[in-house]
């Protein structure tokens, strides 16, 4: 998190005003968040908050008073702005605190002239704990996640406030960063002491949130347990699933981050899901960045492979389906049944038309059910549930008429069916939000107008009388007249209010000669005039008050119907969220259909073996991208076989730069991304053995936060597939070794790709430039060659972008230069150089004349020499005893032994 002010000078209570008084409690208690302090139309911010938050949004720092004989700074945003000013601020790394006028200061005049209103923080606000949709993009996931490690075990606990989900994982210590990465979290909580430990404290800076340290003793375990339940309202977390300690602990930080920044209001949260590790893919950071899954290197969303193949029409959709890139699964048969689904809607294209028709009015259901829940929604929200529930409604009308025999149904499919068929309780709320909540209401609920006429007579009444007063005033005057028949006017000011007036001598029938009432009569003598006498009756007077009242009445009814239909929603929840899971889940399989007619994707065949097999395989971004421009894309095969039966474990592929090496290696781990989440993938086929852990370590640049060099980071990244890979692993690998020394480079090149064959045993394609790996493919069993191919015609150098078996004979790197745009005199002296260096000869450590597997085995013991002539001869005598002349011999005897 961003840099926090520190918290405001304290003082006596006597040596400030009642609201500094205020503010400074407020303050004390939020000592780390910026301070939205609530005064009339504007949030106020004093002392070193104003100066913050001056700084960071460009607002104009004033001076209100003094304290401690000091100016007061200060700074405010008004408060229908606010949530602009607030999302620049979390966007910087600040926490806010909010604190609102808890009273009407009509109220707090009543307990003296100079009572303070009642102010109360309400929430505070952070990355991680967002929901207004202003603050959120529509189409990812904002999640709050935090991590614990009890007695050597770790876990991530993960909640997605603005949708009420909970998740928990267990993993090793070592898989941190990976399970974290596949979150993408906003924010991540961690005790103080995990800080310390060197794999947490990696893991939370790879993780891409903000990262807030907690007090080490909210991870207590026992402390833990209980905050978790009251977060759930039970005694026991055992109904749930049988949590881990590690995930007990990371509820429980979840639980008490909560209670601070909600003060007490939380929304209904969904029953924690635990996810083992081992069900989803596993892929750390630098891979993850690497293959631009959902974001590009440049932290950009378009471009990436999300980008590339979302066709959702809803904004739950479009998060439903990053979730599935996010973490593919690796269990063949839940695969099988997202495969079952998307194929269901593949088979039936008008059906599909339709249900995305419907879909493109959904709404985002789960979203406005939480904001109502936590009391931030507005009728819009409401809008949007009856948007979902009528677009359920008809889906669930739809599918099952187009749908065919139930029993051939897919089971994703049916069971979204059976959520958004409506149920008596959100059939009736339906109902009623369609008949009394208007077509397009406000924004916000305080502004009225959105409830629909004829819902309730009193409102209509309310509303008749604040909007059509004249009409109801002329309809009364007529009555008067009628009744009386004394021609009377109805008049209006602000001592009498509104009141009857005739002329004195018109008047003289409803008076006595005295110019007394009649108690008879139903007309009030209010006031004598010169020439006029002014009346009034008990209708006029009651409704003098009611127009008065009329514009607070309607207000006040259309609150209270809100209301009403928010704690019905709020009631409502567990059933809305199922049904908005139900949506989401629909629009991700017709998305992907979609997506997989356009572009011929297939089905792929997912099982338990160690196969990979592709037959005209394609990168989805790259050949997006080609064919955007006109031209077409060339399809590759890869064969792979962990076991070696079918084909080779481990390809070496070499090629010249820009011929394809890269992108082919990209394209095969985005294919196994794409099976494993469910997709239908770009080949003419694809047979996949599940994969756990996918490894890409294509290309790289320094890490100058860390101290590191291009070559550092690329040796840590491999460190960390040679010590995590398993034989059911998928590694990419290209230029291992390239940021040293040739010799260096082809040691560490030739050492890793031997430890991936004979120990890890993985699927492994593995991109060099150094050739002389090529001879691997003779010297170990289940390796071969690929080269990307380029013809050199008539001097200019064409790509094919091909991948065919056997090694490249040389990397066209003068020939790229010159297409790259160095100057003509440059390329002429490198060919001249090249030339002459291929042409020397030169003595090389070739890779045959290099002991096989001698990195794993220990050194031999080294023989003691034998003696040289030269210490044999200075051993024979010592130089203390010898004469000049003796000495001068030995000179001459030891020339003549060197003396061939």
């Amino acid at each position: 998190m961003n840099a926090l002010p520190s918290p405001a000078p304290t003082a006596a209570a006597e040596a400030v005003s009642p609201m500094m008084a205020q503010f400074l409690e407020a303050k004390a208690a939020h000592a780390d968040s910026l301070l939205f302090f609530r005064m009339g139309d504007f949030y106020e911010l004093f002392f070193k908050d104003a100066e913050v938050a001056a700084a960071a949004l460009g607002l104009t720092l004033t001076k209100r008073g003094k304290h401690l004989g000091e100016d007061i700074a200060m700074a405010g945003v008004p408060v229908h702005a606010m949530e602009g000013y607030l999302a620049r601020l979390i966007r910087q790394g600040f926490k806010v605190a909010i604190c609102e006028q808890t009273e009407d200061p009509a109220e707090a005049k009543k307990r003296g002239s100079k009572s303070v209103v009642r102010r109360e923080v309400v929430r505070v606000v952070t990355p991680g704990t967002l929901t207004e949709e202003s603050l959120l993009d529509a189409r990812g996931a904002n999640r709050l996640a935090a991590v614990a490690i009890v007695r050597g075990a770790a876990a991530v606990a993960v909640v997605e406030l603005s949708a009420g989900e909970v998740e928990t994982v267990a993993c090793a210590p070592e898989a941190l960063a990976s399970t974290l990465a596949a979150f993408r979290p906003s924010e991540v909580l961690a005790p103080e002491r995990l800080f310390a430990d060197p794999l947490a404290r990696a893991a939370l800076d790879a993780s891409g949130g903000a990262v807030q340290a907690l007090a080490q003793a909210l991870a207590e375990p026992s402390g833990a347990r209980a905050r978790a339940e009251r977060l759930y309202g039970v005694r026991a977390l055992d109904g749930f699933g049988a949590f881990a300690p590690a995930e007990v602990v990371a509820l429980g930080l979840l639980a008490a981050y909560l209670e601070s920044t909600q003060a007490g209001r939380l929304p209904p949260l969904k029953p924690p899901r635990r996810a083992g590790e081992a069900g989803f893919l596993a892929i750390d950071p630098a891979t993850r960045a690497s293959l631009e899954i959902d974001r590009t290197q440049r932290g950009e969303r378009e471009g990436s492979l999300l980008a590339c193949i979302d066709r959702t029409v809803t904004a739950g959709g479009a998060r439903a389906l990053a979730e599935r890139l996010a973490r593919p699964l690796t269990g063949p048969a839940r695969i099988g049944a997202r495969l079952d689904a998307v194929e269901w809607f593949v088979e039936r294209r008008d059906l599909r038309r339709d249900v995305r028709d419907l879909l493109g009015g959904a709404g985002d259901l789960a979203r406005a059910t939480t904001r109502l829940a936590l009391g931030r929604g507005g009728p819009r929200d409401l809008a949007a549930v009856r948007a979902a529930l009528t677009a359920g409604e008809a889906l669930a009308a739809r599918m099952l008429e187009g749908a065919g025999p139930l029993a051939a149904t897919p089971a994703e499919i049916a069971a979204a069916l059976d959520a958004l068929i409506p149920t008596a309780e959100t059939g009736a709320l339906l109902a009623d939000l369609r008949v009394g909540l208007a077509e397009v209401p406000p924004h916000l609920a305080r502004d009225g107008g959105f409830t629909l006429p004829g819902y309730r007579p009193e409102l209509d009444e309310a509303r008749a009388l604040r909007d059509d007063s004249r009409k109801v005033v002329a309809e009364l005057e007529a009555r008067a007249v009628h009744a009386s028949g004394v021609p009377f006017k109805v008049r209006h000011n602000a001592v009498l209010g509104y009141f009857l007036e005739a002329t004195a001598k018109a008047a003289e029938p409803l008076l006595r000669p005295d110019g007394s009432r009649d108690p008879d009569s139903p007309f009030i003598h209010r006031q004598t005039l010169a020439n006029q006498v002014r009346f009034t009756t008990t209708e006029l007077s009651e409704l003098d008050a009611r127009i008065n009242q009329a514009g607070h009445r309607a207000l006040a009814l259309e609150m209270d119907y809100f209301e009403g239909w928010r704690h019905r929603v709020e009631a409502l929840a567990g059933l809305l969220g199922a049904a908005a899971a139900a949506l989401a889940a629909l629009d991700a399989h017709a998305a992907l259909a979609e997506w997989a007619e356009e572009t011929g994707a297939v089905r792929p065949v997912v099982e338990d073996s160690l196969v990979f097999e592709v037959e005209a395989g394609r990168h989805p971004i790259v050949e997006a991208a080609v064919r955007a421009g006109g031209l077409p894309y060339t399809p590759n095969a890869c064969r792979l076989d962990g076991t070696g039966a079918t084909g080779p474990r481990l390809a070496i592929v070499t090629g010249p730069n820009m011929a394809g090496k890269s992108t082919f290696l990209r394209q095969n781990a985005l294919l196994v991304i794409l099976a494993q989440a469910g997709a239908f993938v770009p080949a003419v086929s694809l047979r996949l053995g599940v994969v756990d852990r996918l490894f890409s370590r294509v290309g790289a640049g320094d890490d100058l936060a860390r101290g590191r060099s291009t070559f550092m980071t690329e040796m840590v990244e491999t460190a960390a597939i040679l010590s995590q890979a398993t034989a059911r692993s998928f590694i990419v690998l290209d230029e291992i070794g390239r940021g040293t020394a040739t010799y260096d480079g082809l040691a560490i090149a030739w050492a890793v790709a031997e430890s991936l064959h004979e120990t890890t045993r993985a699927r492994t394609l593995f991109a060099t430039h150094y050739h002389e790996l090529a001879g691997l493919e003779t010297r170990l069993a289940h390796v071969c060659n690929l080269s990307m191919r380029a013809q050199d015609w008539n001097g200019e150098l064409v790509f094919l972008h091909e991948a065919r078996p056997g090694a490249a004979d040389r990397s066209y790197g003068v020939q790229v230069a010159r297409l790259a745009g160095v100057p003509p005199a440059v390329v002429e002296r490198a060919r001249d150089i090249l030339a002459r260096l291929e042409g020397e000869a030169r003595a090389q450590a070739r890779l045959d004349d290099l002991p096989l597997f001698a990195a794993g085995a220990p050194p031999a013991p080294v023989a003691a020499a034998a003696p040289s002539w030269l210490e044999t001869a200075l051993a024979a005598g010592s130089p203390a005893d010898l004469s000049p002349r003796e000495a001068l011999e030995l000179v001459y005897r030891l020339k003549a032994l060197a003396t061939p």
